[in-house]
């Protein structure tokens, strides 16, 4: 893999402490936990041990996934851009015109969507839609229910 990968400053350096967490606290834990296990004798029917090397391959799986996510890491500054068009890491307001309601999304990296906090992937079908595009836009997004418009309401760089 030699794509890129968008993230947000947030994420950049939330990612960054998780893989000094897991480097520092939970692979020494979890090597202390498969001595302890070991040292209970029979390891063909040690539930402990099984499950102590399980949550290893696990840490170390995510060990591998996050260098390897912030070594391909493209932080997005959006400090020197002006609000005038949607891009990724930027915050829209949209009015969605079949329920006459204002709808706030982030575009953020698929591993900072969470649509309860407001937040979409840049690779959503909503959020690709609305990438490139200005304030008052009208733009139309095929989602699984059917079709959307939405019209763009406010853009802001937080």
């Amino acid at each position: 893999m030699s794509q890129t990968v968008p993230l947000t400053k947030e994420s950049y350096e939330f990612l960054q402490e998780d893989l000094k967490r897991l480097i520092k606290e939970e692979r020494p834990k979890v090597i202390q936990d498969i001595a302890e296990a070991r040292a209970h004798g029979d390891l063909s029917e040690n539930a402990e041990y099984d499950a102590a090397k399980n949550r290893q391959g696990f840490i170390e799986g995510r060990i591998l996934e996050l260098g390897d996510k912030l070594a391909r890491a493209y932080v997005v500054d959006l400090s020197n851009l002006r609000p005038d068009k949607v891009v990724f890491g930027a915050t829209v307001t949209v009015y969605d015109t079949a329920t006459e309601e204002e709808l706030t999304y982030k575009i953020v990296g698929e591993d900072e969507a969470d649509i309860k906090l407001g937040k979409i992937s840049c690779t959503s079908p909503v959020g690709k839609a609305l990438i490139g595009h200005k304030l008052d836009d009208t733009v139309k997004v095929t989602v699984p229910a059917g079709t959307k418009e939405y019209e763009i309401m406010e853009i802001r760089y937080e």
